[in-house]
């Protein structure tokens, strides 16, 4: 089907769910700022999964109409932008900025690599390298920007071992985007999932809880993947060979030092971001909220005296276009959720459904929505507060099912253009890395893995951890 075709089909789909739903002797029992809710969602979801026109800009058009039509107020609208994870999110991309800048990554990544003496310990040492770049760097596209680096050295030492090179290729991204639920910062989509559940419960999830309960799934998912990996894009001869791989051969083939003595202003990154890092886990003790902890740390990562970027430079880093597009879907979650138009998108489901199977259920739709919705955020602007009102409709736990489904959304690598980081390690000139066949092989065997692994959190481990399966 060519684009104008899909395009075509789209609107039409479109305008006639919005014509039934404005259509007042229609579905009768729905409110009208419910009906106005629904047909501006069904115009964004669609123009989202059938237009080439920018996420952002159909979201703010979304936001935009849903505050004209007086569904929500202005100050919803224009609130959501001083929500206090959209400044966690700012501040983190400008301590990033800061990270980058120094080159700390680099060397971390290479001063682990470098014990590796099996094609199997550098898989796995690789993947623990990438898991902690989820506590440095927010966004997966921010971190697949500051790994690239880091695998063209890899690549050069690995040249005459093609199939290794096209296994790291392959790894990078994978464990990129599946350790993103270690944190609260790891993806925008988090942000919303949070907002969400804030607006639809009142339950607020804050960066020590979700770090509590995403890094073990972050750490399972990413190393269960990296054996996926390592087993469909690899022969048995290719990790029966050793492996030797030293800092300075990373050195030969890397713009930036990571050998030697840490430098003065590294060490005071490495230093600022331990710190911040520290107050974030600890944030129960001393009740400092993480967004407070840091627009500190980005105000010292600035500050001329002892910063390592400058603040003008550490601005253009931030993704302007993600931050507005997750006030205007958070705008969209509280028209949703207040209007009443998600409790009657849900009614009609069947809710004598064991938790268990309507659990399964959300995480097999939350799977696949890549392959419909591209944007990792979108989808959860979607399916998080349907999920939510379902949940509480069906008696299950609406936090542990918003974030089984956020969880399960993080997977997206069936084809190129699913994710970023999956594009951009998908066509690297020079180097050897992975064709479709490559990603729709690992696809077949990752995606029931990862949905399975957080079934598996949601009903036996995130329980034990105080969220029960259950509507407390």
């Amino acid at each position: 089907m060519s684009l104008n075709l899909r395009q075509a089909a789209t609107l039409c789909v479109a305008l006639s769910l919005c014509a039934l739903l404005v259509v007042p002797g229609n579905f009768p029992g729905l409110g009208g700022d419910a009906r106005l809710t629904l047909a501006v969602f069904a115009l964004a979801t669609c123009a989202w999964i059938g237009t080439p026109i920018d996420d952002t800009y159909i979201a703010l058009g979304a936001g935009l109409a849903l505050t004209v039509t007086g569904v929500i107020s202005s100050e919803t609208l224009f609130g959501t932008l001083g929500d206090s994870t959209v400044w966690l999110l700012i501040c983190a991309f400008v301590l990033a900025a800061a990270v980058a800048r120094t080159g700390l990554a680099g060397r971390a990544a290479a001063f682990l690599v470098s014990g590796a003496r099996s094609v199997r310990q550098l898989t796995h040492l690789t993947t623990a390298a990438l898991v902690v770049t989820a506590f440095a760097v927010p966004a997966t596209s921010g971190r697949a920007a500051l790994a690239l680096p880091v695998f063209l050295a890899l690549a050069k030492v690995l040249a005459d071992r093609k199939r290794l090179v096209v296994m790291l290729a392959l790894l990078f991204p994978t464990v990129i985007l599946l350790s993103a639920v270690a944190t609260l910062i790891g993806a925008g989509a988090h942000l919303i999932t949070v907002s969400v559940l804030w607006e639809a419960t009142g339950e607020r999830i804050d960066f020590t809880r979700w770090l509590l309960l995403g890094l073990p799934l972050a750490v399972a998912s990413s190393h269960l993947a990296a054996e996926a990996v390592l087993l469909t894009t690899t022969r048995r001869a290719d990790r029966r060979g050793p492996v030797r791989i030293t800092t300075e051969q990373i050195q030969e083939h890397s713009e930036q030092p990571v050998t030697g003595p840490l430098s003065t202003e590294e060490t005071r990154c490495a230093l600022l971001l331990g710190t911040v890092v520290a107050l974030w886990c600890s944030e129960p003790l001393h009740r400092v909220p993480p967004a407070v902890v840091a627009l500190t740390g980005a105000v010292v990562a600035v500050s001329p005296a002892l910063g390592t970027v400058r603040l003008k430079d550490a601005l253009k880093t931030v993704p302007w276009a993600l931050l507005l597009f997750m006030a205007a879907t958070m705008a969209m979650g509280v028209a949703l959720a207040d209007s009443g138009a998600a409790r009657w998108l849900v009614s009609g489901l069947p809710v004598a459904v064991p938790p268990a199977l309507f659990l399964a259920v959300v995480i097999v739709l939350s799977t696949a929505a890549h392959l419909v919705l591209q944007s990792r955020s979108a989808r959860s602007s979607v399916l998080v507060p349907l999920v939510v009102a379902a949940a509480v409709g069906a008696g299950v736990n609406p936090v542990a099912a918003a974030l089984a489904s956020t969880a399960a959304a993080g997977f997206c690598h069936t084809l190129p253009a699913s994710a970023k980081p999956v594009a951009l390690f998908a066509e690297i000139p020079g180097t050897p890395t992975y064709a479709p066949r490559d990603l729709l092989r690992l696809s077949a065997v990752l995606a029931p893995l990862t949905a399975a692994l957080v079934l598996l959190f949601a009903l036996a481990v995130w329980p034990l951890l105080g969220v029960p399966l259950l509507e407390p």
